[in-house]
């Protein structure tokens, strides 16, 4: 199968490209093959390519840059999708479009599935519910929920922290932001298997089980053989951020399980392994103890 990634320096796209090249002609696409903004050059590289499903993954991730430029998100985040989802429908491709878990409201205390109306409170999950709604104008097509991500080709949530551990400072983050956590291989090996099924529809995907921010920066800071008291924990509120942060965003896999899939891994499991990939986050050694 021909697949087509956009956004494939990104995070995500790293991960779904190193994932979907085991079986499948990948064509990993980034900013210099086609800007996602501009529609005739999404149609060309499309045309040129002719993949069988696109998986779109690219877009303004950050909360606070949405939140203080709204056009510019609205821009990549809701016109890019539109331009993706365009060409692959002059070709007849299939859609697998990434969204998040911002699309919900943070006000329940139950974990959020698939059927849960998303009512979201920010520039960005706004923008990404739109691209939501514009991927399933498409009949055969895929909508794929993530939450805070970590996996290996750019820095991340948990390299950013053990990082600033390892050179002797402190890593600050919220303590009351509480949801779930995926490993960007593990998400993608699942990506596969749904596209391989050709089981359309929105699905909810991240490690199993719940946890804290706190929680998983300190549980990777133990992991890495670095100290965790050094990962402090502060309210959302009083950390100086532009855009309003989820307090609760645990996502149910009911769509996993209701079509046959198997859930990931828990998220312990997954940062385990991701931590003992990332041989260069080691303890700073002062030079009087060499």
């Amino acid at each position: 199968m021909k697949v087509a990634i956009t956004g494939a320096a990104g995070l995500f796209g790293h991960g779904l490209a190193q994932v979907f090249r085991s079986g499948h002609t990948v064509y990993p696409l980034t900013r210099a093959d086609a800007d996602i903004t501009r529609a005739d050059e999404v149609e060309a590289v499309m045309a040129k390519i002719r993949p069988e499903v696109v998986i779109h993954p690219a877009g303004i991730p950050d909360l606070d840059i949405c939140e203080a430029d709204p056009a510019k998100a609205y821009l990549v985040n809701v016109h890019g999708t539109r331009f993706v989802v365009e060409a692959a429908r002059r070709i007849g491709a299939r859609v697998a479009y990434i969204s998040t878990d911002a699309v919900f409201d943070g006000l329940k205390q139950t974990p959020y599935t698939e059927l849960d109306i998303p009512r979201p409170p920010t520039v960005y999950g706004r923008t990404k519910l739109r691209g939501e709604r514009i991927t399933l104008s498409l009949p055969d097509s895929w909508v794929f929920r993530v939450s805070v991500l970590f996996g290996p080709g750019k820095t991340n949530f948990i390299e950013k922290g053990l990082r600033r551990i390892a050179a002797g400072e402190t890593y600050t983050v919220a303590a009351d932001q509480y949801g779930t956590a995926t490993y960007t291989l593990d998400a993608a090996e699942k990506i596969r298997e749904v596209i391989e099924s050709g089981r359309f529809g929105v699905y909810h995907l991240c490690n199993s089980g719940p946890c804290s921010r706190l929680e998983l920066a300190r549980r990777a800071a133990e992991l890495a053989g670095l100290d965790p008291v050094k990962v402090i924990g502060r309210p959302s509120d009083q950390m100086g951020r532009r855009a309003k942060r989820l307090k609760y965003a645990v996502m149910e896999m009911a769509a996993l399980q209701a079509n046959g899939f198997s859930l990931p891994r828990p998220w312990p499991e997954a940062l385990r392994e991701y931590i003992a990939s990332l041989s260069a986050v080691k303890p700073k050694v002062p030079a009087s103890q060499l």
